[in-house]
């Protein structure tokens, strides 16, 4: 009797086993490489040849690159409240973009009610983690912590420096409202350090109470960020490479402020203007580090069970940094395409042909959809928005990802319905006072031509559209 019920254990000990490894068998590690504020122009699969990008540029070599790739918002944290929660953040009242101080405040934050990627990743046996930029709550109630994520080193605002003062090791090119010894214009010093007033304010606070912290404790950091972040990133990968695993690295290059490393800045020495050429240091020196992420991919045998996203937050602030959003109009902060249309790629080595261009719109939404999909075990709630893309990539499905698409940030709104796309830019406390604009995206990418009056019952239709899907928005929470 013993014998048997040895056996029947030792089988059911198997059958149970067996099961898991081939869940684990099912379940690709996710990696979402998030830039900040790179313009749609900026890469060298996307049409830029001045500054070479060929590790991101691999990642649409080895896969598919979105030339209609959206996100949620025109700025940084509804744009992550998005991708975070796979669905349009007006829905649950994130509309706007609480930076500086207002991140600090009291209920204000990506609220816990969402589940996020991480979340659902994390209850199906991911191990995930959180390295960068986290502007969606800067007090305890929304660490990373209490979002999914069993890691975190970064920090919890909107920006920060690259380094601190006395801005070892880098060119600084900060914003002042008025410049040393009455100059206008550029000041450039002789210690590395550049004051412009072409923006008409000085730089923000973005290292004001905003340590990198890493989980819930501040840490003194001595290498260039963006080299900081490569280096958690790697050996994430390196602990983890046993199990499935969430990696969302969000970089806050190449957001502001503007620092050059040396060895970057030597490199583009031959590009004349210092403004150009600390941006493209700034670029170059996050395209190493996405090939030391792949690089540590490959050493760890695991290229063909990742799948691995890049994209950019939003669109490029142009006069800000040089981040070019051509050919595309407009740019962070808008509802033009410059705003919302960003660099996106994806790679899954061995079930995604590789080399192609998709030219069908989709979305930030598509992440959490996609990861979810194709993994064993996770479950995403059914208010995700996003669809699976792989099989629109692989040729399974034929359709369109997305038909509508809608934005709403105050009185600035937009909609795009299959190749049509309206657009108002009216102000937060005043979003009546601006008219609608309609464009034809097939014929008028650069969005030049408005249509309105020409196309009034095309324009009818969308603000109908519109003006319903904005019915079952919520009330800002902030």
């Amino acid at each position: 009797m013993k014998s048997i019920r040895f056996t029947l254990m030792k089988a059911l000990l198997f059958a149970v086993s067996t099961t898991v490894l081939f869940a684990a068998d099912q379940q690709p590690n996710i990696i979402v490489l998030f830039a900040d504020d790179l313009g749609y122009g900026e890469l060298g699969c996307q049409g830029n040849s001045e500054i070479p990008t060929p590790h991101i540029d691999s990642i649409a070599n080895n896969g598919v690159r979105f030339t209609d790739g959206y996100v949620a918002g025109p700025n940084c944290s509804p744009s992550r409240a998005g991708l975070l929660s796979g669905r349009i953040p007006t829905r649950f009242g994130y509309e706007f973009n609480p930076i500086g101080a207002v991140n600090e405040h009291p209920g204000i934050g990506l609220p816990a009610a969402e589940v996020t990627i991480a979340e659902s990743l994390q209850n199906a046996w991911y191990t995930t983690v959180l390295i960068g930029k986290w502007p969606q709550g800067g007090t305890a109630d929304y660490h990373p912590f209490r979002h999914g994520f069993d890691e975190f080193f970064g920090f919890l605002h909107e920006g920060h420096y690259f380094v601190p003062p006395p801005y070892k090791g880098v060119t600084t090119m900060l914003r002042r409202k008025s410049l040393p010894h009455g100059y206008t214009g550029r000041w450039v010093g002789k210690k590395g350090l550049i004051y412009t007033d072409h923006m008409g304010g000085n730089e923000p606070d973005y290292d004001a109470d905003n340590p990198i912290t890493r989980g819930g404790q501040p840490v003194v950091e001595s290498k260039y960020l963006t080299d900081a972040l490569t280096r958690e990133a790697v050996d994430f990968i390196d602990r983890h490479d046993d199990k499935p695993f969430f990696l969302y690295l969000a970089y806050n290059a190449v957001h502001s402020p503007l620092q050059g490393a040396d060895a970057y800045m030597k490199k583009f020495v031959h590009i004349e203007d210092v403004h150009r050429r600390i941006f493209a240091a700034m670029l170059s020196n996050m395209d190493d580090s996405v090939g030391a992420v792949m690089a540590q991919l490959r050493t760890s045998g695991l290229e063909e069970n990742t799948i691995v996203f890049f994209l950019s937050d939003n669109g490029g602030p142009t006069r800000e940094l040089t981040s070019s959003n051509l050919p595309l109009r407009g740019s962070k902060g808008q509802m033009y395409e410059g705003g919302l249309r960003v660099p996106f790629m994806m790679q899954w080595k061995g079930t995604i042909p590789a080399g192609q261009t998709y030219e069908k719109p989709v979305s930030s939404f598509d992440i959490y959809a996609t990861a979810a999909a194709n993994s064993e075990g996770v479950i995403a709630p059914e208010l995700v928005e996003g669809v699976d893309l792989v099989p629109f990539v692989t040729g399974k499905k034929k359709g369109i990802p997305h038909e509508t698409l809608f934005w709403r940030q105050g009185g600035k709104c937009g909609l795009r319905h299959g190749d049509w796309k309206i657009v108002r830019m009216g102000g937060r406390k005043s979003p009546g006072k601006s008219k609608w604009e309609l464009y034809d995206l097939s014929k008028d990418l650069s969005e030049e031509m408005n249509l309105a009056q020409s196309k009034p019952e095309r324009l009818t239709e969308l603000v109908e559209l519109w003006e319903k899907m904005n019915s079952e928005m919520a009330e800002p929470l902030f």
